[in-house]
């Protein structure tokens, strides 16, 4: 057991902002200061890259961008190029994965078992694939993964498509996978989810998988 302090951050927050926060909350959390900590967001448009990313993979120039809207930002993050935006449930744990004794390898498939039960609480199906990490229905990713731990720190984490432009992720070759496709829980449902609720699956499943006091 323990305790997870929930922050839900209002609006569209810009990647800049966000990252920032991130690393403040993730050297008060090695510090002890806080909490194991969940921040939960929707971002501006943005593609990311990963520390592994191939440049590449974002298809669009940087006037192309412009018009677009979107911005672009290298992060240090695990993974290739992703995508977020409006529609999209963004989680980034700060969690102490040496104090809970969780393994990198099992804490990735923790947080894809969260959203694997928070999606089958809206009746989809999802699994995983173990060659690609995240959370998948048939050959379409529903939510991408992206992690760095840094003494025994996690942040990053995953982002989830509930009512996301699927058509932005056009501009990439979304986590440097060309065979594969993207969808949203609008898009398998018909309808758009409604993202309070969405976002409340989320915080039980997680909770509940990684085993936080309720």
């Amino acid at each position: 057991m323990g305790i997870l302090e929930i922050r839900e951050l209002p609006g569209l927050v810009p990647y800049s902002d966000a990252l920032a926060l991130q690393e403040r909350l993730h050297e008060q959390r090695r510090a002890g200061e806080i909490p194991d900590t969940l921040l939960l967001l929707e971002h501006r448009p943005v593609y990311t890259l990963g520390c592994s990313a191939d440049v590449s993979h974002i298809l669009l120039d940087g006037g192309q961008l412009a018009a677009a809207g979107i911005e672009r930002v290298q992060t240090n993050r695990g993974g290739d190029v992703t995508y977020h935006g409006p529609g999209q449930l963004v989680g980034y744990p700060i969690i102490h994965l040496g104090e809970r004794g969780i393994k990198v390898v099992e804490y990735v498939t923790a947080i894809e078992e969260t959203i694997i039960r928070a999606v089958s609480e809206f009746g989809i199906a999802a699994n995983r694939d173990e060659r690609n990490r995240g959370v998948w229905v048939g050959n379409s990713k529903l939510c991408a993964l992206g992690i760095r731990v840094s003494r025994q720190v996690a942040m990053h984490g995953f982002a989830l498509n509930v009512n996301t432009r699927l058509e932005d992720f056009g501009g990439i070759i979304p986590c440097g996978i060309s065979n594969a496709g993207v969808t949203s829980m609008a898009k398998l449902l018909g309808t758009p989810p409604p993202m309070a609720a969405v976002k409340q699956a989320v915080i039980r499943q997680f909770k509940a998988v990684l085993n936080y006091n309720h």
